[in-house]
């Protein structure tokens, strides 16, 4: 069973930045999928980026060049940093984590979820 729990979410002004980080209970981040969801109130959870075990990245399109994941292997530990934050950037944001090489981007293929950490960027 693997447990994940992010971290590093909170109230920012449009254009300001954060740091997410998911920590994992178990050598997990050099061995699984490793990606980051977000729900907006209202809305279905969508991808936001993922990391494969050989630390292959993709981005979705609406955050690409303003968001990076990454990873420490050492530490068990998921990032995500996100700069030029936007309004439409607030949501709940999860880590979830797949065994093996594959990086879906749906979330009904993650086995494993974090609680979730709020990010609200006002205008």
């Amino acid at each position: 069973q693997v447990q994940l729990v992010e971290s590093g979410g909170g109230l920012v002004q449009a254009g300001g930045s954060l740091r997410l980080s998911c920590a994992a209970s178990r050598r997990t981040t050099s061995t699984y999928a490793m990606t980051w969801f977000r729900q907006a109130p209202g809305k279905e959870r969508e991808f936001v980026a993922t990391i494969s075990s050989a630390s292959t990245t993709y981005y979705a399109d609406s955050v690409k060049g303003r968001f990076t994941i990454s990873k420490d292997n050492t530490k068990n530990t998921l990032y995500l940093q996100m700069n030029s934050l936007k309004p439409e950037d607030t949501a709940v944001y999860y880590c979830a984590a797949r065994m093996g090489s594959a990086v879906p981007t749906a979330p009904t293929f993650y086995n494993y979820w974090g609680q979730g950490t709020q990010v609200t960027v006002s205008s």
